[in-house]
């Protein structure tokens, strides 16, 4: 039953980030990792912050022994612990402080990624909140290598946020919710 539920898990959040992600190009670096098959996608069981953490460096630590080839990139999706968004958010001043250890040598960066993210000084539902609303609490691992090629190949990459929003202001709720992503609330 488990193995089904993590299953169900990875496809959603693959659905997710085929629809939106990458349908809507919020991110014009994520199809090429999809496409290779190079991200690695991880069901975390945690569910404590401290588990979560023992996760998150082992990942890393993995990343840090795999060649990018192989794996370039992972979602530590993270479904029963942090729900609350607040939460989430207090908690990756512990994940900055973890990828800044030494034994990393700024080779990371984390992205977060939450059903209810939302950016500060905007309302919960300003349609920008969006372009980081995925199915389940999730951490996004990154190479800070990959990271480095994917903006020096892309034109104007200080542009994605606001392009970002002006794609989510002409997409609007209606159209979010036609993608039929399941994103749990």
């Amino acid at each position: 039953m488990q193995a089904q539920n993590h299953e169900t898990i990875i496809a959603q959040t693959q659905d997710w980030l085929e629809k939106a992600v990458i349908g809507l190009n919020l991110c014009p670096f994520a199809k090429a990792v999809h496409v290779k098959k190079q991200i690695r996608y991880v069901v975390s069981m945690s569910t404590t912050p401290e588990a979560l953490l023992e996760e998150l460096l082992a990942e890393l630590r993995l990343l840090q022994d795999t060649d990018a080839e192989k794996i370039d990139t992972t979602l530590l999706i993270h479904p029963y612990v942090f729900n609350d968004f607040l939460d989430f958010n207090d908690f990756f001043d512990t994940v900055d402080m973890a990828v800044a250890e030494p034994e990393f040598d700024d080779a990371f960066q984390v992205a977060t990624l939450h059903p209810h993210y939302q950016f500060a000084g905007t309302r919960v539902d300003d349609i920008e909140n969006y372009t980081n609303r995925s199915p389940y609490p999730t951490l996004h691992l990154l190479r800070e290598d990959s990271v480095d090629k994917a903006v020096d190949a892309f034109p104007d990459a200080d542009l994605i946020p606001a392009r970002n929003i002006e794609t989510m202001e002409k997409l609007g709720h209606e159209g979010w919710v036609k993608l039929g992503l399941k994103i749990k609330s």
